[in-house]
C-alpha cells in the first residue's frame, strides 16, 4: 500500500520516531494511523528492555523550584553518551521528572526501594482500616491490598500517573524516552524538598 508523505509526517510528530520506522509501521497497518501509533509504541518499549541493562554513566543533575522557592527538587537522571545528555530531548525528559517530583511528592523511585516495615506498617493500617468500617472479614484481605497498590502509586515515582498525561505512567514515559532516544535512560536519585521540613 502507497503511504502519503503527509500521513507520515503526522506520524513522525505524534512518535518521534524515524521516518522509515513510520513508513513501516503505515504500511503495515494498511494507512491507519491509531493502530501505527500503537505498533511503534509496542516496537519502542520492546527495543526500551533490550537497552535496560546498558551501563548509563552520564546525565544530568536537573534542579527545580516552585512556589516562589517554597519547594525544591534534585533529581540526577543518567544515559549512556554524553552526546544524548546534551539533546534538548533528554534535558527536557529531566526537567519533567523534576516537576513530577514536585507535583507528586513521592517517597521512594520504585516498589523494592520500600522498607518491608514500611509496607507492615500500611498493610496494618488497611486492615485495622476496613475491619473499623464493618468490612466483612473474607473480603478485607482484598480491600488491604487494594489500599497497599494506591499506596505504590502514590508513593513510587516510576508509578506515578504522568502529571501531564495521567494515561500513562512515569516509567512509561521513561520507555518512551528511552525507544526515542535510543539509549538507556535511568533516573538515579531525587530529593524533595519543602520550606519548613522536619529535618531528619
Amino acid at each position: 500500500m502507497a503511504v502519503s508523505a503527509k500521513v507520515v509526517k503526522e506520524l513522525r510528530e505524534k512518535t518521534n520516531a524515524g521516518v522509515l520506522a513510520c513508513r513501516k509501521a503505515l504500511e503495515e497497518t494498511n494507512g491507519d494511523l491509531d493502530k501505527a501509533i500503537i505498533l511503534l509504541k509496542e516496537q519502542g518499549m520492546a527495543a526500551a528492555e533490550k537497552r535496560a541493562d546498558r551501563a548509563t554513566h552520564n546525565g544530568v543533575l536537573e534542579l527545580y523550584n516552585h512556589g516562589d522557592g517554597r519547594v525544591g527538587v534534585m533529581v540526577e537522571v543518567n544515559c549512556e553518551t554524553d552526546f544524548v545528555a546534551r539533546t534538548d530531548q533528554f534535558r527536557s525528559f529531566a526537567h519533567e521528572i523534576a516537576l513530577q517530583i514536585a507535583a507528586g511528592s513521592p517517597r521512594w523511585l520504585q516498589e523494592d526501594d520500600i522498607p518491608e516495615d514500611v509496607l507492615e506498617e500500611e498493610r496494618a493500617i488497611a486492615k485495622k482500616r476496613a475491619e473499623n468500617e464493618g468490612k466483612p472479614e473474607k473480603v478485607v484481605p482484598r480491600i488491604v491490598e487494594g489500599r497497599i497498590e494506591k499506596f505504590l502509586d502514590d508513593s513510587c515515582l516510576l508509578r506515578q500517573a504522568y502529571i501531564r498525561d495521567d494515561s500513562k505512567t512515569v516509567e512509561q514515559l521513561l520507555k518512551e524516552t528511552i525507544a526515542s532516544t535510543g539509549e538507556n535512560i535511568s533516573i538515579r536519585r531525587f530529593e524533595r524538598w519543602m520550606l519548613g521540613d522536619e529535618l531528619d
